[in-house]
């Protein structure tokens, strides 16, 4: 049964006349000395415990997961109306036994409701439009309801519709969407947060696990927030179950490449073959450290500063290598030249202590022999001996570990201390008389 026009402001100025009455009698003032004595109490209870209680003055660990201590550091802000709220309870009881009214106090009560969730908006609630529906949608509908106007309200905005067919869009069930739906996504981006923040700090698992229960956790979490937002629109999830069905077979063919990639990236997170850190270079040459592995796609960071993203199906269809997988050590080479002149036997001795110089290469007496670093004759050029050059590193050579460079500037300081020439390309061009049988060398 719905509330006409006449009827609402009928009910709004009979209320006004009760309260117009109600302020002229006793009770109205010995209430008012209830609800002033529970403010100042609850004011000094809070100004106490805010300056003498450590658990309140705990600062908060940005990096810890939720823990109790900076649980109730965080409620200092809420401490105020938390405890009005209670001392006002309190009053109601008192007022109840003694005088057998208390509606100037249960009033009171339930506008310290309102202050406690204006409280917690302006210190918790940091995105913005969820910030304004609250504030401007949720507050006035709580003082509504001090007033007891909110059951008339939403009648009347129930009545203000669009109907078309079997469907009524009401004013009151957008605004119902607006403000529930705001708040799961709200609450459903911090549980995510909080939820991955815990995963990711569970040492006992590798990272591959962390990530996969992360992302799974992630889906569940969609999901259950989808089916909540539909209760509050008040679509029928049987209905919606039929039609799901009917249209399953046509999606399933245009989002058949969005499944593939999101059970590839299940499959290659359970069998540990991807991580985050791991170097990876693509059978078409790019390659990438590893900085995001989502449900979808790869996220790979190049050193130029780029980001590859990369569908998780391309890794279970073509090759790839990874260099970082099991060992984080790689093994790297230089080649160059020198002159067939060289003494080989001093040569190899000073190119071994040259790179074993820079501190990124992996030298000592304590390295496995095969892993120190090495030089020894490739094979004999056209112009000179050809010289490998073999060492181990931690990691890419590149980026912030670029170690090619430098060992090639210290190589060729060193060569020409040591007075080691490097040959360049020489060719001889003889030209053969004609009838002489002579030949004349004319460039070199």
């Amino acid at each position: 049964m719905t509330l006409s026009n006449d009827a609402f402001f009928a009910h709004f100025e009979a209320l006004s006349l009760t309260l117009i009455d109600w302020f002229y009698s006793p009770g109205f003032y010995i209430q008012l000395g209830l609800v002033f004595v529970a403010v100042i109490f609850a004011y000094a209870l809070s100004q106490v415990l805010s300056s003498r209680a450590a658990i309140f003055n705990h600062k908060r660990d940005e990096n810890a997961v939720c823990g109790f201590r900076d649980l109730l550091g965080s409620v200092r802000p809420l401490l105020f109306p938390l405890l009005l709220i209670i001392t006002l309870a309190l009053a109601v009881d008192a007022s109840d036994h003694l005088f057998a009214q208390s509606y100037l106090v249960r009033i009171s009560e339930s506008a310290a409701l309102v202050f406690l969730l204006f409280a917690f908006v302006r210190n918790f609630v940091q995105h913005k439009l969820l910030r304004t529906l609250i504030l401007w949608l949720l507050i006035p509908a709580a003082v509504l309801h001090v007033f007891d106007l909110l059951g008339a309200v939403i009648q009347y905005l129930d009545q203000v519709a669009l109907e078309v067919g079997n469907i009524k869009i009401s004013a009151y069930g957008v605004l119902r969407m607006l403000v529930f739906g705001s708040l799961l996504f709200w609450l459903g981006r911090l549980s995510r947060t909080v939820g991955n923040r815990i995963i990711r700090r569970q040492e006992e698992l590798d990272a591959g696990t962390r990530e996969l229960f992360a992302k799974l956790f992630e889906v569940v979490l969609t999901v259950v927030i989808f089916l909540l937002l539909l209760q509050v629109m008040g679509i029928n999830l049987t209905a919606l179950a039929v039609f799901g069905g009917a249209v399953g077979v046509g999606l399933g063919f245009g989002l058949q490449s969005i499944a593939s990639n999101f059970i590839s990236g299940i499959i290659l997170l359970l069998d540990r073959s991807l991580k985050i850190g791991d170097y990876i270079e693509l059978d078409d040459g790019q390659g990438g450290v590893i900085r995001e592995l989502k449900m979808r796609s790869t996220t790979l960071e190049t050193f130029d500063g780029k980001d590859i993203m990369v569908p998780n199906e391309r890794f279970m269809s073509s090759t790839f290598t990874n260099w970082t997988h099991k060992n984080s050590k790689q093994r790297y080479s230089i080649n160059l030249q020198v002159a067939y002149s060289t003494d080989l036997d001093q040569l190899f001795p000073l190119l071994r202590e040259v790179v074993s110089e820079h501190p990124q290469v992996i030298s000592g007496d304590e390295v496995p022999v095969e892993e120190r670093p090495d030089a020894e004759i490739k094979s004999f050029g056209d112009s000179g001996i050809e010289i490998l050059i073999e060492f181990w590193m931690e990691g890419i050579d590149d980026g912030q570990n670029r170690v090619g460079g430098d060992l090639l500037l210290m190589i060729w300081h060193a060569l020409k201390q040591a007075n080691v020439e490097i040959p360049f390309p020489q060719r001889e061009v003889r030209i053969i008389g004609e009838g002489t049988g002579q030949s004349q060398v004319v460039g070199r």
